[in-house]
């Protein structure tokens, strides 16, 4: 003990510069303060996570941490004892210590009652100690509390040398590399490390928990590949982060609704479909033709890029669809049975290549016939399960009962009547005035209930087309016929959700690309998902493969993206100034331009009376805003477009959205905005 006291004083007048592990970094006491009053420390939850290859000790939240304490110091036999952690994402099992995620596979990770932390050698975090270690810790400590006895030595089982010189200063000696057998003394152990007594006493965040109330719940799907970010994170890790920004955003907003627990919370839950496709075996297959050069770039397009061939291919389109699916339904059974109280809503969201996969899986929904929301779908599934009007009723109500006898003779139902074409009616002897009204009626039935029903069926089984285009070409009605959304997948059956989502949210989305790609110049405004009101195209400016929606809907009105605001409630600062010096330049020009203008109509005018001479001059203003090089000369023309802008009833984008607005634009950053080029690739991972 002697020893180690002048060690200490010359090591720290050797070093007078202060270190995080430095003796002279400790918080000196006021001996008088020690009393022998001996109070029990308090024991707090923390578990182990593995990043970047290095063990890190994250403390659980307040609320998770009480409820494993009191699970731990019920009495009860612990091994059995299962505690629900992080808003129910994960399960501790308290006899094994350890800690497990509950809707995905994730490694399980090491779960610790902490009480003595010693602080690490480069990150400068506490580190706890073993729970049995820290007992004989805490008993030493009581002891040297109690008696008023320090400098108290105690040996780890891995012959570290803890010295408890005080209450506040208490350190703990690493073995030197290559000691003898003899062992060595703590004057020989180089620097000592930093030891604390309790978690109040140690610098780290420990969170108050989340709202037990959830009030929505979202899956998350991620785009191509298994990293979702330019860190190279997982979905989980993603989602994670994601649903810290809603917790924040609910206390920075909502700060009094959720104190008067009016509201609750958002759960945000990852679906991961890229494992399972690359566990098919077709990593093996590639990699077998893959070339040998380049070996990393060609790795990295073998796992991510080629996941769009993958979903353009039947086979492995279909087990991405039925992964999804069963996913999403998997979890979603789960929650339920964990959270039986729920009440809430389910949306959907993905990003990337997972829009493109949730719109295609919400467009070969249908609806239940025991939860119908319009007489339209009603109608459809009556039409699908033989409930609807007979063929003879429909010609009788359009007066052409006369031709039963020529479809029956033909065995022509009503289903095969509705693939018919005009060439087939003449060809069955139907007049012309006839074919035109059976072609109109079952058009017409199409276009109210096609559009969000589900496809009439052919024969062979074989999945018909709906139309989803109006054609300005004048061709037969072949042309006419539906075109789903999903062709290009005509192969692929379609899994049925067991939910209705609420709102498609899509992040960086292709979805306008690759309708287009499959043959698709236009949606046809009545068209609705069968079972989700509502859809968000949520793009970052710069993104690369993003594309929009509504042009699709009304492709002869050009119009902006709506901008999303600012989460303080306004646009960003780059925004306006460029917005204001875009305006001011404007206004000089009209004001520039206009005093020439006027100048030169004074030169040119002709002596006509004065009345004449003003008509004359409106009709002449009248007529120059059709000319697009005077367009912007008038002084007030950008003031008279902004009104008129406001005055004018929103854009109809069709029913997609429920009526609403559906693509939506973020606003770059302000250092984005230097160089779109080099943020291309960040924007796209950005969401």
């Amino acid at each position: 003990m002697s020893a180690v006291e002048p060690h200490q004083e010359q090591w720290s007048q050797s070093d007078p510069s202060p270190s995080p592990n430095s003796c002279s970094s400790f918080e000196l006491i006021d001996m008088d303060a020690a009393g022998g009053l001996y109070e029990p420390v308090s024991p707090h939850w923390f578990y182990c996570k593995i990043v970047d290859s290095k063990e890190t000790w994250i403390p659980f939240t307040s609320e998770d941490s009480q409820q494993l304490e009191e699970a731990y110091g019920s009495g009860k036999d612990c091994n059995g004892r299962v505690v629900p952690t992080d808003g129910g994402r994960y399960d501790v099992h308290l006899g094994e210590r350890m800690r497990y995620a509950v809707y995905w596979d994730e490694l399980a990770s090491e779960v610790r009652r902490c009480t003595w932390f010693y602080k690490g050698d480069k990150d400068n975090k506490y580190v706890p100690y073993s729970e049995s270690f820290s007992q004989v810790l805490e008993e030493t400590y009581m002891l040297a509390v109690t008696l008023d006895e320090w400098k108290k030595k105690l040996e780890s089982p891995n012959r570290e040398i803890i010295i408890l010189h005080n209450p506040k200063l208490m350190v703990h000696y690493q073995p030197v590399a290559g000691s003898d057998e003899w062992g060595s003394t703590p004057t020989e152990q180089g620097r000592p490390r930093t030891v604390k007594r309790g978690v109040e006493n140690i610098s780290v965040d420990i969170h108050c928990g989340e709202p037990l109330q959830i009030d929505h719940l979202v899956f998350v799907v991620h785009g191509i590949g298994p990293a979702c970010d330019l860190r190279f994170r997982s979905i989980v890790q993603c989602v994670n982060d994601f649903r810290s920004v809603s917790l924040n955003l609910l206390q920075t907003h909502f700060k009094k609704a959720q104190e008067n627990q009016q509201i609750g919370r958002v759960e945000f839950l990852p679906v991961n479909w890229h494992s399972p496709l690359h566990s098919t075996g077709v990593d093996v297959d590639l990699q077998r033709i893959t070339l040998p050069s380049i070996n990393r770039l060609r790795h990295f397009t073998n796992d991510t890029i080629l996941d769009v061939f993958f979903y353009n291919s039947p086979t492995y389109c279909q087990t991405i669809v039925d992964t999804v699916a069963s996913e999403m339904n998997r979890i979603y059974t789960l929650f339920l049975q964990r959270n039986p109280d729920f009440k809430g809503g389910v949306s959907i969201a993905g990003h990337s290549l997972g829009s493109l996969i949730l719109f295609d899986i919400l467009t070969n929904q249908k609806d239940s016939l025991g939860d119908i929301d319009s007489e339209k779908d009603l109608l459809n599934i009556a039409m699908d399960q033989g409930d609807a009007p007979t063929l003879e009723e429909d010609l009788k109500k359009l007066h052409l009962s006369e031709f039963i006898n020529i479809f029956e003779k033909e065995k022509v139902d009503k289903e095969a009547l509705a693939l018919c074409t005009e060439r087939d009616l003449q060809e069955m002897g139907i007049p012309l005035g006839p074919r035109k009204k059976i072609l109109n009626y079952f058009r017409t039935r199409r276009d109210s209930v096609g559009a969000s029903g589900s496809a009439a069926q052919s024969a062979s089984g074989a999945r018909t087309p709906k139309e989803s285009e109006v054609h300005s070409s004048a061709d037969d009605a072949r042309s006419r016929e539906y075109l789903d959304v999903g062709i290009g997948q005509v192969s692929v059956k379609y899994p049925r959700l067991i939910y209705k989502p609420e709102i498609f949210f899509a992040f960086g989305s292709p979805i306008g690309m690759f309708l287009t790609v499959r043959g698709l110049k236009r949606i046809d405004p009545n068209y609705k998902f069968p079972t989700c009101k509502g859809f968000f195209n949520i793009y970052h400016p710069f993104d690369p493969v993003a594309y929009r929606i509504e042009p699709m809907v009304v492709p002869g009105v050009e119009f902006e993206p709506m901008l999303i605001p600012h989460h303080k409630g306004r646009k960003r600062m780059h925004l306006e100034l460029r917005e204001g010096l875009t305006r001011m330049s404007m206004d000089l020009k009209n004001n520039l331009l206009g005093s020439l203008r006027m100048a030169w109509k004074s030169f040119t005018r002709a002596p006509y009376p004065a009345l004449q001479a003003s008509e004359s001059t409106e009709e002449t203003e009248a007529a120059e805003p059709e000319s697009s090089a005077e367009k912007p000369c008038d002084v007030n023309a950008e003031e008279t477009s902004v009104a008129v802008k406001e005055e004018v009833p929103p854009i109809n984008v069709g029913m997609l959205n429920g009526g609403q607005r559906i693509d939506y634009v973020l606003q770059e950053k302000p250092i984005e905005s230097f160089n779109e080029y080099l943020f291309a690739l960040q924007s796209h991972l950005c969401y």
